[in-house]
């Protein structure tokens, strides 16, 4: 490729006049880290420092960066194709990662849906919901039932069921869908189970159930909605819930698939399957873009006999062969490992590191489940000013709200783990 830049300050000052960057304004834009390379766990920054990565990518990369298993599975489907359309043409990537996904996912969830993104996917599954019951002759059951706190992505369906105070897209309120939101999950992961806890969406469902076409969750962990960890029990009771009054359920697993809870899958905490699963982010290890949505037969049925009997969706990028053969080497690297002790491993460290949070008077709270790690501050943080705090520190941790927190790479070691959630308990204090 073709420099047009001489120096880093020359992109940096572009990237800064004309690079939109995620919820940050053009004109005032939040400060970037110039980034040039990336190993392992850590982030080369233009200077040459070096950056221990707290987010995977947001939340993606579990394997670090460079992985050369991952990139081994690139280059050689690079040999073969690296793209073809998908309408009318098959391919074996796309088959092999079609196989591994029905393998390892809840039971009954048999058909996939290859897509480009994860928001992309909880757009798919929506749909799904919706021409499924067009299909059945209902057309009229075509909400959607969701939890306060959740966060489901940026386009305008999923805009609809993010939290409508919290969720970032409240002044879209006027032309989103309307959707109902029951109260939050109270009773916490480890707490004991509360049956009022579920009473809020039980009235819900009984009073709407005639117009609602399903629910969708974030099972266990509600991530940019504010990093929450509820009670599997919620899960149970809710697909008890969805069976006795027809309705379908849908689990947004985009930021807890993979290992990430310390269960394969956040829905396996609770031993229940959905009707329709979202994936996404770590799917390809955080090397390309792909999300995958599944269903079960009930929800294949009902859209295959309807008066449209396809599924009204079709990305030019969906089932891209470079991105389901490095995901296909990615799921693999994850299985072939004793990833499960490896996710306690991470659980431990995260517990010991951030537990002199506590004795902080601006903290609210500090919770760790699986490979994630929270420190809830009383106050909103300046994001900008923490930020740096935590660079100067040689970490990278992008805060958001009230919350600074971490969801580091799997092959994290233990002193990594130790440094970095050093520089949050440090910073949040200094």
């Amino acid at each position: 490729m073709q420099k047009i830049f001489a120096n880093t300050e020359q992109w940096l000052e572009f990237d800064r006049a004309h690079l939109w960057h995620p919820y940050t304004s053009i004109r005032d834009p939040l400060p970037c880290y110039p980034v040039v390379a990336a190993r392992g766990v850590r982030l080369e920054l233009a200077d040459g420092r070096q950056l221990i990565d707290g987010m995977s990518s947001w939340w993606s990369a579990i394997h670090g960066y460079n992985h050369p298993v991952l990139n081994q599975a690139l280059q050689e489907q690079m040999q073969q194709m690296s793209h073809v359309m998908f309408g009318g043409i098959a391919h074996p990537a796309a088959a092999e990662l079609g196989k591994r996904l029905v393998d390892i996912t809840p039971a009954g969830l048999d058909y996939v849906f290859l897509a480009d993104s994860g928001s992309i996917a909880v757009e798919v599954a929506i749909k799904m919901a919706l021409q499924y019951w067009h299909g059945k002759g209902q057309a009229q059951k075509n909400q959607l039932l969701t939890v306060r706190g959740g966060y489901h992505g940026d386009p305008f369906a999923c805009m609809s069921v993010c939290d409508p105070v919290n969720g970032m897209h409240h002044i879209f309120k006027g032309v989103l869908p309307q959707q109902y939101f029951a109260d939050k999950p109270r009773v916490k992961f480890h707490e004991q189970w509360q049956q009022q806890d579920i009473l809020s969406l039980q009235q819900h469902i009984e009073q709407h159930h005639q117009t609602l076409a399903a629910i969708i969750l974030e099972p266990i962990v509600q991530g940019a909605g504010g990093m929450h960890f509820y009670h599997p029990e919620f899960l149970r009771q809710a697909r008890k819930l969805c069976d006795e009054h027809g309705l379908l359920l849908i689990f947004d697993e985009i930021a807890t698939g993979f290992g990430r809870t310390g269960e394969l899958f956040a829905a396996d905490h609770a031993q229940v399957s959905p009707d329709i699963m979202c994936l996404g982010k770590a799917l390809t290890g955080g090397t390309m873009t792909l999300a995958a949505t599944l269903a079960n037969d009930r929800v294949a049925d009902g859209i295959s006999q309807g008066e449209a009997p396809v599924l009204m969706h079709g990305p030019t990028f969906m089932a891209n062969p470079l991105a389901c053969a490095v995901a296909c080497a990615s799921i693999d690297l994850l299985l072939q490992s004793d990833w499960r002790s490896n996710i306690q491993r991470l659980e431990r460290a995260l517990q010991n590191g951030l537990a002199p949070a506590r004795d902080n008077p601006g903290v609210a709270d500090v919770r760790v489940l699986g490979g994630v790690g929270v420190i809830e501050m009383r106050e909103p943080v300046q994001a900008a000013d923490l930020q740096e705090k935590l660079v100067a520190r040689g970490v990278w941790v992008r805060p958001f709200g009230k919350l600074v927190y971490a969801m580091p790479p799997y092959i994290s070691n233990d002193d990594d783990l130790a440094t970095l959630c050093a520089a949050m308990v440090d910073a949040i204090s200094n």
